[in-house]
């Protein structure tokens, strides 16, 4: 059964912080909040973790679009393809806030990766998720939760969360309630700016 541990946004607490990065560390799964929905990760480095993931999204990994959750921009370079100054331009207004953008991967992708010509990049205003990701030393890669029914009803309650995922995953970090608005995804990958899904963040940044 997966460990339910509490971690405040405005002050997220250390040990609380490293005893989620050593579950993702050990390839284990962990539920977290975001500043949209709560987000499904694990460690980019870790296959086996990622397969679980790509398992219960039923779908497979080579063919996910997940996202790649980082602390700022400074690892962009690791899987991004060098961009132009309009795109960092809209990248450094936008983040941290609740956007993915769509950008062309770069060569040193993870192994599992290597085949995807773009990566989701995401930079949550949330303390928990940025902590999470800077004591783990590189990108969560990440997938938002939600019901079934797939209508905007993402799950918010923590503790649902838990008693819903708890046989799936190692741990449900509870964060106090979630938004039920995914992140407004927008792929750079072509100059022009394209929304590919409207969602929390507004498109005053472009």
């Amino acid at each position: 059964m997966a460990q339910f541990i509490k971690i405040y946004n405005t002050n997220p607490n250390p040990k609380e912080i490293e005893k989620a990065v050593k579950v993702l560390r050990n390839g284990g799964l962990v539920i977290y909040p975001t500043d949209t929905v709560y987000g499904l990760g694990c460690d980019i480095t870790n296959t086996k973790a990622l397969e679980k993931v790509a398992k219960i999204k039923g779908v497979k990994l080579e063919k996910a679009n997940f996202s790649f959750v980082c602390n700022d921009l400074s690892h962009l370079s690791d899987y991004v393809k060098q961009i132009d100054t309009p795109t960092y331009k809209i990248l450094k207004r936008a983040l941290p806030g609740p956007y993915t953008f769509v950008l062309p991967g770069s060569n040193s992708l993870p192994k599992v990766f290597k085949k995807k010509k773009t990566v989701g990049i995401r930079v949550p205003d949330n303390n928990i998720a940025r902590e999470l990701v800077a004591e783990l030393g590189n990108p969560i890669v990440s997938t938002s939760i939600h019901d079934e029914d797939d209508v905007l009803e993402y799950t918010t309650d923590p503790e649902l969360i838990f008693e819903k995922w708890q046989n799936r995953v190692d741990m449900v970090i509870d964060g106090g309630y979630g938004d039920n608005h995914a992140s407004t995804v927008i792929d750079l990958t072509d100059g022009e700016p394209e929304v590919l899904r409207k969602g929390k963040g507004s498109l005053d940044i472009l």
